[in-house]
C-alpha cells in the first residue's frame, strides 16, 4: 500500500532535473557573483531580513527564481509564489488578504513572488500598490523583459531592480558536475559519467542559460544504454543530440579569429568576407542566433543613422530566424549581413551615447528648466511656468528653445556624418535654422 511519504517522494523523483537542483542556500546557488558576493548589497539586505519589494531582471535560466527560493528558506515570513501566465486579479487579492492576517495575527511578513511579472498588465499591477507601499507584503518580481519598458513604472518605482546576467560556462559546467554526482536530487544513482568534452560542448551550447543545460544532462544520461558495466557513459555525440547543437568543428582560439574577421568585414562593408564567415561559423556549429546578435549591434554601432533601415532589416532577421529556424532562417540572416555590410557606415550615434552617458555620470545633475516639467503635480506657481513652454507644432514643427539644463545647455552630442541618411538629417538641419 502506498503511503503519503511514497506519494511525496515520488512527486520530488517526477520533477525535471533543474527544478530537484535548485538552490535554497547560498552555498550552492550558482553564478551571479556580483550580486549575491558576500558584503554586497543584496546578500546583506537577505541576511538581515530587511528586503524590501525588488525585481529580478534578466535572462532565462540565469538563477531569478533561484535566488527567490533562497529568500523563501532564510527569511522569516510567509512565501508565496504565483505566475503572472496563470494568475488574475483575484488570485492577488486572495495573497494579498492572507498577507494582512499574517501580519496581523502572528506579526509575520509575506513574500510574493511573481513569475514572469512584465506578463500582468497596468490593473494586475496596480492591484498590488497598496499593499507594497504600507508594507503588507514584500513584492518580489521576476523577469525576463526590461521592467522600466514592460511594467508600469508605479510598480517598478516602488522596487530595487536587479540585473541578473547569463551564466558563465565555468559555472554551468560545476552545476552540471555536482548534478551528476548528487544521489539525492540528481542523476548520481544512475552511475552515470559524461565525457570533458560531452559537458563543455553542453555548457557552451545553454549560452548562459543553466536551465537548458540541466535539460540537456538529463536528456543524455536517461537515453543513454549504459555499458557492460552497468555505467552510463555520456559521450560529445550524446551532447549533441541532447542539445541539438553540433559542437564546435573548430578550436576555441579559431572560432574567436573567425568571429572577429565577420565583424570586421561587416565594418568593413566586405559583404563577400562577411558572409563567408558567418556561413563558416554555422558549418562549424556556431548558432546562427549568435551571428544575427551581432549583425543587429553592427546595424547600431557601425551604420547608425546612415541607413536606420539597417537596423530594422537586422532585428527582423533575427526574429525570422526565431520563427524559422534552419535552413530556411538562413535565407533572412544572409540577407541582413548582406545589407548591414553594403550599408553607408557612421559611428555618430555610438559617439554621442558614449558622450551623453559620461555627462550624466559625471557632470553637476542640473535642473530641468522650469517650462520642461511635469504639471500633472506641484504648486500654481509650478503650473505657471508651463506657459513658458514653446510648443513645436505651433511654429511649423520646430522652435529654438533651450531643452538641456543650464549647466550643459551648450552641449552637442550629436554631430551627422556625412554618409547616407545623415546628409539628409544636416539638410532638414540647416532648413530649420538650427545650424
Amino acid at each position: 500500500m502506498t503511503d503519503l511519504f511514497d506519494f511525496n517522494d515520488n512527486e520530488e523523483k517526477a520533477k525535471p532535473l533543474a527544478e530537484r537542483m535548485r538552490a535554497s542556500s547560498f552555498k550552492d546557488f550558482v553564478g551571479q557573483e556580483k550580486l549575491v558576493a558576500e558584503g554586497s548589497l543584496l546578500r546583506r539586505a537577505i541576511s538581515l531580513d530587511r528586503l524590501g519589494s525588488c525585481i529580478f531582471w534578466g535572462p532565462p535560466g540565469c538563477g531569478k527564481t533561484t535566488l527567490a527560493n533562497v529568500i523563501a528558506a532564510q527569511a522569516e515570513g510567509e512565501f508565496v509564489r504565483l505566475n503572472a501566465v496563470t494568475a488574475g486579479v483575484a488570485d492577488v487579492r486572495r495573497a494579498v488578504e492572507e498577507a494582512r492576517e499574517n501580519l496581523r495575527l502572528r506579526g509575520r511578513r509575506t513574500y510574493l513572488l511573481l513569475d514572469e511579472c512584465h506578463r500582468f498588465n497596468k490593473a494586475q499591477l496596480d492591484s498590488l500598490l497598496p499593499s507594497v507601499e504600507q508594507g503588507i507584503l514584500i513584492f518580489i518580481g521576476s523577469t525576463t523583459e526590461n521592467p522600466y519598458a514592460s511594467m508600469t513604472p508605479a510598480i517598478v518605482s516602488r522596487c530595487r531592480v536587479f540585473e541578473f546576467e547569463p551564466l558563465k560556462e565555468s559555472d554551468i559546467l560545476k552545476a552540471l558536475s555536482r548534478a551528476l554526482k548528487d544521489k539525492r536530487k540528481g542523476l548520481g544513482n544512475y552511475m552515470a559519467e559524461a565525457d570533458e568534452e560531452a559537458m563543455e560542448h553542453i555548457a557552451r551550447a545553454a549560452a548562459g542559460d543553466l536551465r537548458f543545460a540541466y535539460n540537456a544532462l538529463e536528456l543524455a544520461v536517461l537515453t543513454t544504454p549504459p555499458g557492460s558495466d552497468g555505467r552510463i557513459r555520456v559521450t560529445l555525440r550524446d551532447a549533441e543530440n541532447s542539445t541539438g547543437r553540433r559542437s564546435l568543428a573548430f578550436s576555441e582560439d579559431q572560432y574567436y579569429d573567425m568571429l572577429s574577421a565577420f565583424c570586421k568585414s561587416l565594418r568593413g562593408s566586405d559583404s563577400n568576407a562577411a558572409l563567408y564567415y558567418a556561413m563558416r561559423l554555422i558549418e562549424g556549429g556556431c548558432d546562427p542566433r549568435l551571428i544575427l546578435r551581432r549583425t543587429v549591434v553592427h546595424a547600431a554601432e557601425d551604420v547608425g543613422l546612415a541607413d536606420p533601415n539597417a537596423l530594422t532589416v537586422a532585428t527582423s532577421a533575427l526574429t525570422a530566424f526565431e520563427h524559422l529556424g534552419a535552413p530556411e532562417g538562413l535565407l533572412p540572416l544572409s540577407e541582413a549581413v548582406i545589407y548591414v555590410a553594403e550599408a553607408p557606415k557612421s559611428q555618430s550615434t555610438k559617439v554621442a551615447m558614449f558622450a551623453a552617458q559620461k555627462d550624466a555620470k559625471e557632470a553637476p545633475l542640473g535642473a530641468v528648466p522650469p517650462y520642461l516639467r511635469d504639471i500633472s503635480y506641484g504648486d500654481d506657481k509650478r503650473k505657471a511656468e508651463r506657459k513658458n513652454y514653446l510648443y513645436p507644432h505651433d511654429f511649423g514643427g520646430w522652435v529654438k528653445q533651450q531643452y538641456l539644463p543650464d549647466e550643459l545647455k551648450d552641449r552637442v552630442y550629436y554631430t551627422p556624418g556625412e554618409n547616407g541618411f545623415e546628409r539628409e538629417v544636416k539638410r532638414i538641419r540647416k532648413e530649420k535654422g538650427m545650424e
